[in-house]
């Protein structure tokens, strides 16, 4: 069974604001994290921030690009993706 991803609305506006590169690099996670599910290790500086909270860099260097994302389901199998920006105004305590 695959999981189902779901993108808050704070997401689908930040990613209108992205560079395109990194729209497409996140629709690459997204794949992934339907196929495969939260734990995404191959990805740069992919880390568990708290239990069921995990974040990647979807870009390194300057703007570093995040992703931040939190299983709502392990028996349904449910993640949500809370953040996609910089780095520099990711407020981890926040999105978790």
């Amino acid at each position: 069974m695959v999981w189902r991803v779901l993108i808050t609305v704070n997401v689908r506006k930040n990613l209108k604001k992205l560079p395109q590169g990194i729209d497409e690099t996140f629709q690459l996670l997204l794949a992934e994290m339907r196929l495969s599910g939260p734990v995404q290790a191959d990805w740069p500086h992919y880390g568990k921030l708290r239990k069921d909270c995990h974040h990647c860099h979807l870009q390194r260097g300057r703007p570093t690009y995040v992703a931040v994302w939190r299983v709502l389901s392990k028996q349904d199998k449910v993640i949500e993706v809370s953040y996609v920006g910089s780095h520099e105004k990711a407020h981890y305590g926040r999105l978790c």
